[in-house]
């Protein structure tokens, strides 16, 4: 009776935007990936802009719930445990599938991100400690780091705009649109090509669509995305690889 009581307040204390932020992050990120099967379908690199935003404000928004101060909680450590243990799992179907990559999987920048986050939430000498040392291995670390050194930032500034909503909404957009930069973009943007143009704003809207969607009640149910969820990103790599095999 107490497990169920347990799992019934668990349900009623869910946020459901939260989950339905997390399921169009996988969902883009699927999206954007089906183009390493046919590429012609190029184009959908444009809504795969959406995924790394939205992966980084599940994140940030899973810090903004905890109490400030409670950085060494057993909570913790399993979320930044999980994240490492699959950002070492996920490298090999990574690099099966994008040989061509100069970069890391992405969990290394979210991992990164989570603990830059903790400083900025905690605001405690360890975690300004721990936030520094995640900033100085990102900066070193920019050229392999998918994003970069400001992708690992992003977890922090949706945190920042998730406490303070108003204009501070504008720095994570910033900062999505400069870790989506490359020279050709910009070159094309000042050239006003339709394909630079979308990309970029998709990159800039990203952060401020799921800011609003977080805020949003939800009078739906959404399937919650647990644990399971970090099985998503080597899997559906594999799955794709396999598809593309047959294909």
């Amino acid at each position: 009776m107490t497990a169920l009581v347990d799992r019934q307040l668990e349900v009623q204390c869910r946020n459901g935007t939260l989950d339905l932020v997390k399921w169009l992050a996988m969902l883009t990120m699927a999206l954007d990936h089906l183009r390493y099967v046919w590429p012609e379908l190029s184009g959908l690199f444009v809504p795969g802009r959406i995924a790394y935003p939205f992966f980084c404000l599940a994140i940030a928004a899973n810090v903004a719930r905890s109490k400030v101060g409670d950085l060494f909680t057993s909570q913790n450590v399993r979320y930044l445990g999980w994240l490492l243990v699959f950002a070492a799992l996920s490298e090999v179907p990574y690099r099966i599938y994008s040989s061509h990559s100069a970069s890391l999987n992405v969990l290394p920048t979210l991992a990164l991100g989570l603990v830059i986050a903790w400083g900025v939430h905690h605001q405690t000498l360890p975690g300004a400690v721990m936030a520094s040392a995640a900033a100085v291995l990102a900066y070193m670390l920019s050229a392999p780091l998918m994003y970069g050194f400001i992708g690992a930032l992003i977890p922090a500034a949706l945190l920042l705009a998730i406490k303070q909503p108003g204009w501070l909404w504008l720095l994570p957009a910033v900062l999505c649109v400069l870790s989506n930069s490359r020279s050709h973009l910009l070159t094309g943007v000042a050239e006003l090509q339709l394909y630079p143009l979308l990309l970029l704003t998709t990159a800039f809207a990203a952060p401020i669509l799921g800011l609003w969607l977080l805020r949003q009640q939800a009078n739906f149910s959404v399937w919650p995305v647990k644990r399971w969820g970090y099985l998503f990103y080597p899997g559906h790599l594999m799955a794709l690889h396999l598809l593309r095999a047959v294909v």
